[in-house]
């Protein structure tokens, strides 16, 4: 099922990003969810991620992580990144990442190339310890909900 509203963005497979057999080397993808977290925070939540770090003191780093990865990327290809929050615990959040790969001029295959599904913890950035969203965050996290279980 899809999300309230779920974010996209695209980030391109560069010739960095690629290994010896030629296909984009797995743990740039997990690189590039990160990059995709980045750009969710200022685009879709309207905080850049700086910005909850430095000023509202507040980190979101990763504790698990579970990824599926379906179809070899190339230099040259286009993720299209889909991020939706799958759930907002006490102190987690839990984002699903869905990029689709677009080829040259044609769109974006129907079926994700890899999925990532990665848990973080709301963490306050003066002790270290986990601590609830704020009811603000917490808001606007769930705007991005996704319904159902993907």
């Amino acid at each position: 099922m899809a999300s309230r509203r779920a974010f996209r963005c695209e980030i391109p497979v560069r010739f960095g990003d690629i290994d010896q057999a030629g296909i984009a080397y797995y743990p740039t993808l997990i690189d590039h969810t990160h990059d995709a977290f980045e750009e969710f925070w200022e685009r879709a939540v309207g905080i850049p991620y700086p910005t909850v770090l430095l000023r509202d003191r507040l980190g979101f780093p990763m504790v698990h992580l579970e990824a599926d990865f379906r179809k070899p990327l190339r230099f040259g290809d286009v993720l299209e990144m889909e991020v939706s929050v799958a759930r907002i615990g006490r102190t987690s959040v839990t984002f699903l990442y869905r990029a689709f790969v677009r080829r040259g001029r044609r769109p974006a295959g129907p079926e994700p190339a890899f999925e990532v599904r990665a848990t973080t913890v709301c963490l306050d950035m003066r002790t270290f310890r986990p601590k609830p969203p704020p009811p603000r965050y917490r808001r606007l996290l769930e705007v991005h909900l996704r319904r159902g279980t993907p």
